[in-house]
């Protein structure tokens, strides 16, 4: 189960799972190209965030249970191309915080950024 969002809705984002790996994908669209012609990084972080809180799964009623307090994203090159796919996987699971980290690649493979993030439980 995902948690669903109706900004995540309004993106378009695509949800996969393959083991202990997230995959969250984005169809591009021209609204989210900054003034230079690439794929805005506003859009890229929202990418990787979606992806490392989507590790945890949400609670019986579908609701998030944790709040994003630390984000970081590294961009590597300038992101251009059909799609963006994010990888998420889970780095540590503890009792109040969990530590994720995430790739993002274009459509021709190329890896685009990195995202490293930190997330609070609301309960415990």
């Amino acid at each position: 189960m995902f948690i669903k969002q109706p900004f995540d809705e309004f993106l378009g984002f695509s949800y996969k799972r393959d083991m202990n790996i997230l995959e969250v994908g984005l169809q591009i669209k021209d609204l989210y190209l900054n003034s230079v012609g690439v794929i805005h990084g506003g859009i890229i972080s929202t990418l990787a965030d979606v992806a490392m809180s989507n590790l945890i799964p949400p609670n019986q009623q579908g609701l998030q249970e944790i709040v994003t307090v630390d984000l970081k994203v590294s961009f590597l090159k300038p992101a251009k191309g059909e799609y963006l796919r994010a990888h998420a996987n889970l780095v540590k699971d503890g009792r109040k915080l969990i530590f994720t980290e995430c790739q993002i690649y274009n459509s021709t493979e190329d890896l685009v950024a990195v995202a490293h993030g930190i997330f609070s439980r609301l309960t415990n």
